[in-house]
């Protein structure tokens, strides 16, 4: 099955659960055997398989570790890249903070222009 946005969170959860068990399996370790490896509990290996949303991220970290996923963790959360324009603007600083959307003097979100129309 392909993970896809019109996907329930459940039925995403499963599905990397079912995808966790099938590598956990094709290297031949039991579910306490990876949970050993990885320096979590039985219990964790046990909901992150299952799809459990009470599993914790640095469990999925620990497992994926052990299980050889680390490079893969790139692709889930790949690093942002600024525009080439905001790379000039910023000019090797990083950006700290979030702003809002200006307003206007009469309340409203200015809209950009190129200027030029009337």
């Amino acid at each position: 099955m392909w993970l896809t946005k019109q996907l329930s969170d459940e039925a995403i959860l499963k599905e990397l659960g079912g995808r966790l068990a099938a590598l956990r399996l094709a290297r031949n370790l039991t579910q306490a055997q990876l949970a050993h490896e990885a320096g979590v509990s039985k219990r964790t290996v046990e909901r992150l398989e299952s799809g459990e949303v009470a599993a914790r991220l640095s469990g999925l970290v620990r497992v994926c570790r052990i299980l050889g996923l680390m490079d893969r963790l790139d692709a889930l959360v790949p690093l942002p890249a600024p525009s080439p324009v905001e790379q000039l603007r910023l000019a090797g600083r990083q950006r700290k903070r979030a702003s809002a959307a200006r307003e206007t003097s009469a309340g409203r979100t200015r809209k950009w222009t190129w200027g030029d129309e009337s």
